[in-house]
């Protein structure tokens, strides 16, 4: 019942892709319709010119100084002095213990499980 039920869904996606496709070809096989046409655009008024702005006037600016006057050197007092700090004692740490070794296996001598190899080859003797 399942599988009529997607053959029956299947039959009706192409049907309704042909459907598509044909209404695809219609319409690029008529004319397209012409273009209306637009109204034209209205000329703008040009803009007036205006009188140009009256000139400011311009403000006078008070003279400056020729020279600075010095300031005084100050004189600042000396700095303080600080204590000797003590020496710091030197300590001597125990060595690192060493990791114990681990042993290596020599790559030929791996043991083989009995029941993952295959039985030997059998041998005939002449």
């Amino acid at each position: 019942m399942a599988a009529c039920k997607g053959f029956i869904l299947a039959f009706v996606f192409v049907l309704s892709c042909i459907d598509v496709s044909m209404a695809t070809r219609h319409l690029l096989q008529t004319t397209a319709p012409a273009a209306p046409t637009l109204p034209a655009i209205p000329a703008l008024p040009k803009p007036v010119l205006q009188a140009p702005l009256p000139s400011l006037p311009q403000p006078s600016l008070p003279t400056l100084p020729n020279g600075l006057p010095r300031l005084p050197n100050p004189t600042l007092p000396p700095l303080p002095s600080f204590p000797t700090m003590p020496t710091i004692p030197k300590v001597t740490l125990p060595p690192i213990p060493t990791l114990p070794s681990i042993p290596t296996v020599p790559a030929g001598t791996i043991p083989t499980i009995p029941f993952l190899s295959p039985p030997p080859a059998a041998t005939s003797s002449p």
